[in-house]
């Protein structure tokens, strides 16, 4: 019986991907909320994965491989991801409150990228900031504040 518990627990490992990111690194927990925004409304735009490329390489000085494996492995936790709180509570144990308002305003420029706005991604971003204890006057100044950076952008009602 220890020998099949062993099996089971290496196999286990096995699974899991290897990489600079260990789990439960906040840029994996980062990446992988932006691709849950980015996913919401059934399409990930080129300007949203572009925006996506230069958040990333900006936020944590990230390029060429490295840059890429933090991509990979934020996809693939998206991916294996069936709600947003662990990947909230990763960060929330890593962010300060107002750096947890700043993050909505990084999620919203992510929305913002490809010109439109849908109602699922307004949605997630609603349930992440929800979980990370911003509250909805932060998280709709955010939404004001990045949509008045885009090109022609209208800071419009909610």
């Amino acid at each position: 019986m220890l020998d099949r518990l062993q099996a089971f627990i290496q196999n286990l490992s096995a699974r899991q991907p290897e990489g600079d990111f260990p789990p439960g690194d906040p840029r994996v927990a980062f990446a992988a909320l932006c691709f849950q925004v980015m996913e919401a409304d059934g399409t990930i735009s080129e300007d949203e994965q572009e925006k996506l490329h230069d958040l990333l390489r900006e936020r944590y000085s990230l390029a060429g491989e490295e840059l890429a494996s933090l991509i990979h492995a934020g996809r693939e936790a998206g991916q294996e991801a069936v709600d947003y709180y662990r990947f909230t509570s990763d960060l929330n144990r890593h962010l300060d409150p107002d750096e947890r308002v700043e993050l909505m305003g990084v999620l919203w420029d992510l929305v913002h990228a490809d010109g439109e706005r849908s109602e699922m991604e307004d949605h997630v971003i609603w349930r992440i900031a929800d979980l990370m204890g911003v509250s909805a006057r932060d998280r709709v100044l955010q939404r004001q504040e990045a949509a008045a950076r885009q090109p022609g952008g209208d800071a419009g009602g909610e």
